[in-house]
């Protein structure tokens, strides 16, 4: 007969595991909350966020320039930097002294096109039945007057003062429209300076915040750390310079393509689209419409020859300068890309639609890096 195998632990055991497992869910949950609260957290001041990485990318460009013009010349960095600098602020102010006055007119012009044309497009599509009530391109200055004062057909007009509840109605909506431009514009203005402020910051000083990130790592994952950060920095240094070159290529083929074919505004339609290139897919899109669209207003060859033209730009851009410059920046499949695109654009907004390209940079070296350290870690 087999004898019973007693299974208790000890009084002293069994209550140190209780306590193990108390202890264990405690830390769990206080972590799931944290995790939490930092994702609320992250959501709220998404904005902040993207502007503090936008900071960070203007960074690492400025960077990235200074370290390519310090393998011609043998300088201190800060000398360098300062360079750079000096270098993009002439290019910045010549182009606004050279072509402001241009840039302002063609600018209203391209403004004007736009909307009429979008007017003919409503117009169209309303005579073939499409129903575009939810587009609304109409000047709510050429509203009609008030109901309440019928005209009479040949009788004389009538001139009256508005009332004083009408002038404080009016000067309310003056105000308050005024208010908002005011504040966009100061946003907008103190958004540009942050971003400028700390992509000069961080571009001075790069070892000493690369430095502090990894100090704050744990000591022993602080290797691999300095591994994943090394990569990142790379990465996206390789990816600016790139993307500089091609922005660059698309505002001049774009520009100098235009004004042949005779299209108004030309020199304003090359800097959307090379600003727009920044954007893969969905930037091309737009500036391609914004193209189309303008040159419409010159007939329907000059719009056909732009079309053409944004096609040649766009096979340009895809098939000979991206596998060029940029196949060894990034290799994203297009596919993937756009869908994280869209997924953060609806999320986020413009600042998610125009970030996504690097966010999804830093996330693809983190996922190869750890892929790549997982046979390691089996054998």
């Amino acid at each position: 007969m087999r004898e019973g195998i007693n299974v208790r632990l000890p009084g002293g055991d069994h209550l140190q595991a209780r306590n193990d497992l108390a202890w264990a869910i405690s830390v769990g949950g206080i972590g799931i909350v944290l995790f939490a609260a930092l994702l609320a957290l992250a959501w709220h001041y998404a904005a902040t966020l993207f502007l503090i990485f936008a900071g960070v990318l203007l960074g690492v460009a400025l960077n990235a320039l200074t370290n390519l013009l310090g393998h011609g010349v043998k300088l201190p960095h800060a000398l360098r930097l300062t360079i750079v600098c000096l270098a993009l602020a002439a290019l910045l102010s010549g182009v606004v002294f050279l072509g402001g006055a241009t840039i302002a007119q063609q600018a209203s012009a391209l403004s004007d096109t736009i909307k009429s044309q979008l007017v003919n497009v409503k117009s169209f599509l309303e005579s073939h039945g499409i129903d575009t009530s939810y587009l609304d391109f109409s000047n709510q200055a050429s509203a009609p007057t008030d109901s309440s004062t019928p005209t009479t057909p040949g009788a004389a007009a009538t001139h009256s003062l508005p009332s004083a509840g009408a002038l404080a109605s009016s000067g309310g909506a003056i105000i308050s429209q005024t208010l908002k431009v005011l504040l966009g514009t100061v946003s907008a203005v103190g958004n540009f300076f942050i971003v400028l402020f700390l992509g000069l910051a961080f571009a001075a000083q790069p070892s000493i915040y690369r430095a502090g990130l990894l100090f704050v790592m744990p000591a022993r994952h602080r290797e691999q750390a300095t591994i994943i950060v090394d990569r990142i920095g790379d990465t996206l240094e390789r990816w600016l310079i790139a993307q500089i070159i091609t922005m660059g290529a698309v505002f001049f083929v774009t520009w100098i393509g235009l004004s042949i074919i005779g299209i108004q505004s030309s020199f304003i339609l090359g800097i959307q689209a090379g600003l727009l290139a920044f954007i893969p897919t969905v930037g091309a899109i737009l500036a391609g419409l914004i193209v189309v669209l303008a040159s419409l207003a010159s007939g329907w060859i000059a719009a056909l020859s732009a079309f053409l033209l944004f096609l040649g730009v766009h096979a340009m851009e895809s098939y000979v300068l991206t596998p060029i410059i940029q196949r060894q920046a990034l290799d994203i499949p297009p596919a993937t890309l756009f869908a994280f695109q869209i997924l953060l654009g609806v999320v986020f907004g413009v600042w998610g639609l125009a970030l996504a390209l690097p966010l999804m940079a830093i996330a693809k070296v983190m996922l190869d890096h750890f892929k790549a350290e997982e046979p390691t870690a089996a054998a």
